[in-house]
């Protein structure tokens, strides 16, 4: 090999690990915040865990904040605090979108980047959403209702209105259900973020033995509360389709009193969030105020979908051993 040839060989290395090391370098200064709804549900302490883990990889300052229980105002204050602190950037699932419209602007206007995840917030200023396709969420959701209720029957909802992807799993149930008028909603259930309510009104509709096929439950906690219902009323005729993956909805499964739950993915949600969040940090955008997803050559995304499954009794022990593990390896993190 010429000189020539082996000065550029060996400038084009240098400059690929220049380029490698400089994005892999991160400041002392660094800090990143993820907001939760709800500390005390399964979910979140997953997701908790995604954030902690990729912090630790990328050696940055993170804190893991919310409200201990369902309490929008709550953590309301809880971003409130955060923005003080004027962090790198933040992640945020909003229980009450319209509640925190304002404050997700203002931390824009400050020059936050602010990363919706879980819950959108779409007529915020936030940079873009991380989280589950929530309409095919539902729309799977009711095709497995529809196979069970063979095209026939009356169901209840348990959710919280107010919440935009809960609202978009519903209208992916309705789609489903679309082509069979003889399945038919008798009851939307609010349970405002307090199992109780769930668990109570289960109670109520079994003691009366109402003409009730099915049970949908749209979020978390409402799943294994309708079941626990069921098992203490002995009733084994009820089909229960849950949200995620909360111990004793899995254990439930196993049971036999809910058919099956959407899986969604807490931990891609965070681990992938603060990854962005950090390179928007290392390579900063013109501006954090610009509606993004109307140019067609933006350099972020409107919307990342981190994915959803179905968990019935096929897939159930799997996915138990699986999630052992992961607790397991990532608990020291929590």
């Amino acid at each position: 090999m010429g000189e020539g040839k082996r000065i550029l060989l060996f400038s084009s290395i240098s400059l690929m690990f220049f380029l490698i090391s400089c994005r892999s370098q991160h400041s002392a200064d660094e800090h990143y915040i993820l907001v939760a709804s709800n500390l005390q549900v399964p979910y979140w302490q997953t997701a908790g865990a995604g954030f902690m883990q990729e912090a630790q990889q990328m050696r940055v300052r993170a804190e893991f904040v919310g409200p201990k229980g369902y309490d929008p105002k709550a953590q309301q204050d809880e971003f409130r605090k955060a923005v003080q602190q004027k962090p790198t950037g933040i992640l945020v699932s909003p229980a009450d979108p319209s509640l925190m419209q304002n404050d997700i602007d203002q931390a824009i206007a400050a020059g936050i980047p602010v990363i919706t995840i879980d819950s959108d917030a779409p007529s915020s200023k936030r940079l873009f959403f991380i989280g589950t396709n929530n309409y095919q969420a539902g729309l799977m959701g009711g095709q497995r209702l529809v196979k069970e209720l063979q095209g026939k029957g009356n169901f209840v909802v348990f959710t919280m209105p107010e919440q935009v992807n809960l609202k978009e799993r519903l209208r992916g149930y309705l789609d489903a259900l679309e082509d069979h008028p003889q399945i038919k909603i008798v009851q939307v259930i609010d349970i405002k973020g307090d199992p109780r309510v769930a668990f109570d009104s289960a109670t109520e509709i079994i003691g009366k033995k109402e003409k009730v096929d099915a049970f949908v439950c749209l979020e978390a906690q409402a799943g294994k509360e309708v079941a626990t219902v069921l098992k203490n009323s002995g009733v084994k005729d009820k089909i229960v389709l849950a949200m995620d993956t909360d111990p004793d909805t899995l254990d439930a499964i196993q049971q036999g009193f809910i058919v099956a739950t959407i899986s969604q993915k807490p931990f891609t949600m965070t681990n992938f969030g603060l990854r962005m969040l950090d390179d928007l940090h290392h390579y900063k955008l013109n501006s954090l105020n610009t509606d993004w997803s109307q140019d067609s050559f933006a350099p972020i995304p409107s919307f990342v979908d981190t994915g959803s499954s179905l968990i019935d009794k096929k897939n159930v022990a799997v996915f138990q051993e699986f999630n052992k593990s992961m607790t397991k390896s990532t608990a020291q993190l929590q």
